[in-house]
């Protein structure tokens, strides 16, 4: 889509940005702005960027096809080689600065490349050697050099790649992790440093730094998830999307923009970089959206908004779905079902957003205008029936499983390329999608049934990714394999099948060629797009090494606590606030990885320390979606600066609209920080209850996320008062959060007396869940400090139950004291921080017991009614249809 030659937008009198100008925008972000005219040059930086591709497919594979022949490699061997690239291509593809050459490689960068290319790949050279030196403790001088030139070159990489916001974050945490004190580091997180060589060793030499696990994500999932999506845009699948959703919302008003926010929904599912999906969406969206009367701000904050929360949307998460997996230890799986909902009712709540700005200015559609609500419920109709059918496929290949074990694999073979045959055959019958121009005054919207059998075939490989991952359960590595290569024959067989079907057999060998030129440019494409997550993952370890090797990742909770005076909704600020700075400049694999090393942790500490349980899923989406926040919010807003550049409107009114838009993605994470269920925490989906739970759940929030998004802009049936936008608040907190009102009411638990807790621990039922309140000196300040454990009652009796959660009680009449609990333990992980060792003992303070009370959507009643008010209000001044 982004080589298409189209027109950005512009204002009266306002600046101009034509398609060669944009793609040097997204270039100098995501793939690199250097373009050598020096044909031998430029084929090295091609043939290096389709080598790393190729090298990517080949460790992918999971047949290992070629074992008899060479040796597997394993993850210590294939990071350095995945840098290696990286760092070559990083210095090859980027210039230093803005005033540096780009038709051609200064010398100072072919030594740059070749240096940092050396230092990278020697970790692979030598690896078995490094095990017995510096992994063992015992790095020699020559390998203290070699780690020491590779971090500085690696930061300057950063820098070009990324700009110079994770460059100075890595600078900082070298410094802080060297020098460990000085009057800028707070007393609280001082240690007495470590020694250059150790330093080096942690950050280069060993498994954990530089080429630890974001780096290993970045080599194992995230490449294959780039590659993916862009083979798939260069099929043609963006453009596919794009009309798509102008086909089925173009016509409503405000259509324009709401088809930016469902285009930019599906193009965020095979794009991993929020500018670059400002830009292709928004070259074709934001002009239609200024025809029907967006501002140029407004038009570039719409899309903004919605190009951003496609860093957020699963399967891909902008990669950081699959970091979730290694960091938290859930399966990727449950990372999707806790992230599904809130990305759903956010992208639903942007397009109502759309629709009150249309109401507001009574804006006019493009063409006939048609109906929002059967629109709503043509979308209902059809994600039924694809979920019916899906299911039905599901219970099909279990039954074949079952009859025919052994013949299964190449009979779904079978079927899926008959399925494909069919799918292209419908797409001849129709001329392939051209790309519209914009600024066209005669557009011709599409509709539905002219565009979407023309690219069916597109939908075939996501299902396969999904399959894969969410039925068969297999790795997110093995998922992406199968998945990219069902888009490589798609890719080189579309073009010439097309043809024949066309009864243009004439044109087949032609067309075959087009089709591979379009593999070669696709691999090509995939692998430049990697260079910023491939630099920014490893720059990124660095950070992630320091915090395990210095105070600060179990301190900074601490810092937090004393920053906001014990308040956790301040606590929660100032973490969201953390977030927001720490991502600023940063692509989002690499935001995730900074943001979640450094507070995922302490919203859970913090938490447990004001007695409110925060699943760890919930504190890692917290940070997540704070994080992202900055690719909106000036002064960095990389995505509104885009966005602008496009719009032609101004870039820091661009990203405060944008924000102002984006309200309710900075309004979920402190919703299901306080109510888990929003994102499914505790609901099995496995049983009926579970699947009628969840979508109990996904009702209620979208229907509360929607009069969240109708207060905040002011309208509803008509324009709000104050006092109507405020109700409309305090109805959607209530609907999202129930449980805060009955708290009010009535306590969650029963408060039982210490001495008392084994005799109750014995009377619980299987399985139950009691709060313990645990009280001692802190380990590092010695002061007294509190925090809230949860125990679950698994065991015949009392002693069993105590001895299966790891701890250890030792009761004194009215007092339980507590030793060290047992080592590898969940517990002694959650209590590390108290010195069982002080004078003062650390003592079980209260036992909290759940107890039977109302159920907490008993306060949806007074809710409903205080809703029922405003719309009698509104709807004596309501002078245009709500939908």
């Amino acid at each position: 889509m982004t080589d298409n030659p189209q027109q950005g937008g512009q204002d009266h009198g306002g600046r101009q940005f034509s398609d060669e100008e944009l793609q040097d925008l997204v270039a100098s972000t995501d793939s690199g702005a250097r373009a050598p005219t020096n044909r031998a040059v430029a084929m090295l930086i091609a043939g290096l960027a389709l080598a790393w591709s190729l090298f990517q497919l080949w460790i992918a594979q999971p047949q290992l096809w070629f074992a008899d022949v060479f040796p597997a490699l394993n993850s210590s061997q294939t990071r350095p080689i995945h840098l290696t690239f990286a760092i070559l291509l990083a210095f090859l593809a980027y210039p230093a600065l803005k005033s540096s050459p780009r038709d051609r490689v200064p010398l100072t960068d072919w030594i740059l490349m070749a240096v940092g290319g050396f230092c990278a790949f020697y970790v692979f050279l030598f690896s078995d050697h490094l095990a017995m030196t510096a992994r063992s403790g015992l790095p020699t001088q020559f390998q203290v050099i070699i780690g020491a030139v590779g971090l500085l070159i690696l930061l300057e990489a950063s820098r070009r790649a990324l700009g110079p916001a994770l460059t100075i974050v890595g600078a900082l945490f070298l410094l802080y992790a060297y020098m460990g004190t000085g009057w800028l580091i707070p007393e609280l997180i001082e240690h007495e440093g470590l020694s250059f060589t150790a330093l080096i060793n942690a950050q280069w030499l060993d498994t954990a730094g530089v080429f630890g696990i974001p780096l290993g994500v970045s080599t194992a999932f995230v490449f294959l998830f780039v590659l993916f999506g862009s083979l798939l845009d260069k099929a043609g699948a963006g453009n596919y999307f794009i009309k798509l959703a102008f086909a089925g919302l173009g016509h409503l008003r405000g259509g324009p923009a709401k088809a930016a926010v469902v285009g930019s929904a599906m193009t965020g599912l095979i794009s991993g970089s929020s500018i670059a999906n400002v830009v292709t969406t928004g070259t074709f969206t934001i002009p239609l959206m200024k025809r029907v009367g967006f501002t140029s701000e407004q038009a570039g904050s719409v899309e903004v908004a919605s190009s951003v929360n496609g860093q957020i949307m699963p399967p891909v998460m902008g990669a950081a779905a699959f970091l979730m997996v290694e960091f938290i230890g859930i399966s990727y799986v449950e990372v999707i079902k806790h992230a599904f909902i809130p990305a759903v009712i956010s992208y639903i709540a942007l397009v109502y957003i759309v629709h009150l700005e249309a109401l507001k200015k009574n804006m006019p559609a493009l063409g006939q205008a048609k109906s929002f609500s059967g629109m709503i419920l043509k979308f209902f109709i059809g994600f039924a029936v694809a979920g019916a059918g899906f299911t039905a496929l599901i219970y099909s290949v279990g039954a074949l499983k079952s009859v025919a074990p052994g013949l299964s694999g190449p009979i779904m073979m079978l079927v899926l390329a008959a399925v494909y045959l069919w799918l292209l055959a419908i797409a001849a019958r129709r001329p392939d999608l051209e790309v519209d121009d914009p600024s066209d005054p005669n557009i011709k919207l599409p509709t539905v049934g002219e565009v979407y059998a023309t690219g069916l075939h597109y939908i075939l490989p996501i299902i396969v990714l999904v399959w894969f991952l969410m039925v068969e359960r297999q790795s997110p590595a093995k998922s992406a394999f199968y998945a990219t290569a069902l888009m490589l024959l798609i890719i080189i067989t579309q073009r010439p099948l097309k043809a024949i079907m066309r009864g243009e057999g004439a044109r087949m060998a032609e067309e075959f060629r087009n089709g591979w030129h379009d593999l070669i440019d696709g691999l090509i494409a995939g692998a430049r797009n990697m260079i910023g997550i491939g630099v920014a993952t490893a720059a990124a370890g660095i950070i992630v090494a320091t915090v395990t090797k210095t105070p600060i990742g179990t301190e900074l909770a601490g810092l937090v606590e004393q920053l906001s005076g014990g308040s956790l909704i301040i606590m929660l600020i100032l973490v969201g606030l953390f977030s927001l700075i720490l991502g600023m400049g940063l692509p989002t694999t690499a935001n995730y990885i900074v943001v979640s090393s450094l507070m995922a942790n302490v919203v859970v500490s913090l938490g447990a320390q004001e007695g409110l349980i925060v699943p760890l899923i919930a504190a890692h989406l917290f940070v997540f979606y704070f994080g992202i926040m900055a690719d909106v919010t000036p002064p960095v807003g990389l995505a509104s600066f885009a966005a602008a550049a496009v719009s032609g409107g101004d870039p820091i009114k661009t990203g405060f609209t944008a924000f102002f838009y984006s309200l309710r993605t900075v309004a979920l994470p402190f919703l299901f920080i306080f109510n888990p269920t929003l994102i499914l925490y505790g609901v099995d989906l496995g049983t009926a209850s579970g699947v009628a739970h969840a979508a109990f759940v996904f009702v209620v929030a979208t229907f509360a996320m929607l009069l969240f998004a109708a207060a905040t802009q002011g309208y509803f049936l008509a324009r709000s008062r104050i006092w109507e936008s405020a109700a409309l608040l305090l109805v959607a907190f209530t609907l999202f959060v129930p449980n805060v009102w009955l708290n009010m009411v009535q306590s969650p638990f029963h408060n039982i007396p210490p001495a008392e807790f084994e005799q109750v621990l014995a009377d619980l039922p299987e399985g139950s869940r009691i709060r313990l309140e645990i009280a001692g000196p802190d380990f590092n300040t010695g002061q007294t400090a509190s925090t809230t454990l949860v125990m679950d009652a698994h065991g015949a009796t009392a002693q069993e139950r105590i001895d299966n959660s790891g701890l250890m009680l030792f009761p004194e009449g009215d007092v339980v004291k507590l030793d060290e609990p047992m080592f590898g333990t969940p517990t002694a992980e959650k209590l590390a921080n108290f010195d069982f060792y002080a004078d003062e003992p650390v003592q079980l303070a209260s036992v909290l017991v759940p107890q039977d009370r109302l159920p907490a959507q008993v306060f949806y009643i007074p809710a409903l009614l205080l809703l029922g008010l405003v719309i009698l209000m509104q709807r004596r001044r309501q002078t245009v249809p709500a939908f």
